[in-house]
């Protein structure tokens, strides 16, 4: 679980700590923001691109040997990264970084799922979330101090020891690989799952980017995507051996757990993007600063997820779940009505801790739900499937809030704190209000989104594992 909970760290580490250097970026550089923004583009883009393909990949060559190429291919992009010589350079060794880390979960799931008993998988996928939630939070921390007090290059290089320590870890402990059912590749699933989901990743990422999802530019990318995801559906659903199993939708408690996690995802991660803007663009703090203030959350979702997984071990998930939706949704609820320009920071640092809580509860309980009961064969595809689903929605969720974000602002405020480019811009005392306003009002559709999450989670199964299995 800890050699797990090392890579997995990496990876949710690198999918936040970029943003806080994107300025530093494009001055050592010299490029327009528009290109150093592909950065993290590109990094989101080959992580979901890779995903599809890891339940085949797992059958076809072994967890544990996939597992140690995943983290060998992430750990070189890094290092390869920190080595970058242009914007153009940064940007492809980053693609190279995510076609590594898009296999690193999935992949340490379905070891997780094989090697963990039932009545002990609750507390096993606690453990290994500790990555998904706390390192989203605490990555601002550290990038922020290291492009401020060392290079942004250490962003990278800080992959290289902790990989070497995965891979020499991983290759005497874990289970060596079994023979398992070998699938042929589903070429064509295979072409149309992947460029559709990067098509639409990226219509998504540049409507938000450009604060417009009516253009062209953002509506063919986001068309052309559809239509691939909609033919690899009709693919799947006739195919013999479909790249994904969709069939897994016709379980009770996977369905229900999915789409839990749509909405959940959607509204707890794309509200993250909002904590360290408020801090820099309202409050004037330093991006090292604003990191540092979300450390409640982190902390909090850290405690109560290892907490929730002990309890999803002995009672329904579905209990365990409405739970946590609620106390997070009472935690957004707290933070948005408590939102100005001048609120303590004790307060929302507090409510921060309430909607920590309240994710930490909610993500890793709602993964098992999805899991649990699923025989040893449908765990890759299971695990590929909510891996997936949950990036996606966090993906989107992000690009959304930043749209309604750049929307409220512009509705409020004139000049330059009203664009995309004003973020950075010198904030007068007398805009601060209504831009805290702006960020008010979008909080509230994170609000809305985990708040609807409890639609899906009241169908999650109400017996415990102990009389599922029992």
């Amino acid at each position: 679980m800890l050699i797990l909970v090392l890579g997995s760290i990496m990876t949710t580490f690198d999918m936040t700590v970029v943003n806080v250097a994107i300025n530093r970026l494009s001055q050592d550089f010299d490029a327009p923001l528009a290109t150093v923004q592909w950065v993290a583009t590109g990094y989101s883009l080959a992580l979901g691109a890779m995903i599809p393909a890891t339940a085949w990949a797992t059958g076809r060559f072994g967890g544990t040997r996939l597992y140690l190429t995943a983290i060998g291919l992430f750990t070189a992009g890094s290092v390869l990264a920190g080595a970058a010589w242009s914007i153009e350079s940064l940007i492809a060794f980053r693609v190279l970084q995510g076609l590594g880390g898009g296999m690193i979960m999935p992949v340490g799931m379905t070891i997780l799922l094989r090697a963990a008993a039932p009545d002990r998988l609750g507390r096993m996928m606690s453990t290994m979330g500790l990555a998904v939630l706390v390192g989203p939070l605490a990555g601002p921390v550290l990038g922020g101090w290291l492009v401020d007090e060392v290079s942004w290059r250490w962003m990278f290089f800080i992959n290289l020891p902790i990989g070497a320590v995965v891979i020499v870890l991983a290759a005497r402990l874990f289970p060596r690989d079994t023979p398992a059912t070998r699938r042929p590749l589903d070429v064509p699933g295979l072409l149309m799952l992947s460029p559709g989901l990067a098509t639409l990743i990226y219509g998504v990422t540049t409507g938000g980017e450009r604060h417009d999802f009516g253009s062209t530019g953002v509506l063919l990318p986001l068309g052309i995507g559809a239509l691939l995801v909609t033919g690899f559906v009709g693919r799947a659903l006739t195919a013999r051996n479909p790249l994904i199993d969709l069939g897994l939708f016709r379980d009770r408690s996977f369905a229900a757990a999915t789409g839990t996690l749509v909405l959940f995802a959607a509204g707890y991660f794309g509200s993250m993007i909002l904590l360290p803007l408020y801090y820099q663009v309202v409050r004037g703090e330093s991006a090292t600063m604003a990191g540092l203030l979300g450390i409640t959350g982190a902390l909090a979702s850290g405690t109560a997820m290892q907490i929730a997984g002990r309890l999803t071990d002995k009672f329904a998930p579905g209990r365990v779940v409405l739970t946590g939706i609620t106390t997070a949704a009472a935690g957004f609820a707290l933070f948005t009505g408590a939102l100005a320009a001048d609120t303590p920071y004790w307060v929302l640092m507090a409510a921060l801790a309430v909607i920590g809580a309240g994710g930490g509860t909610t993500m890793m309980p709602t993964m098992t739900a999805a899991t649990r009961g699923l025989s040893h064969d449908q765990a890759p595809a299971a695990s590929t499937t909510v891996n997936l689903i949950n990036t996606m929605a966090g993906a989107v969720g992000t690009a959304v809030i930043s749209v309604l974000l750049t929307n409220a602002m512009a509705g409020r405020v004139s000049g330059p704190a009203a664009s995309a480019g004003g973020l950075g811009a010198h904030i007068s005392d007398e805009a601060a209000p209504a831009l805290a306003d702006a960020f008010q009002h979008t909080y509230g559709w994170a609000l809305t989104l985990v708040a609807l999450a409890v639609v899906p989670a009241l169908f999650l199964p109400r017996r415990s594992a102990e009389h599922a299995h029992g």
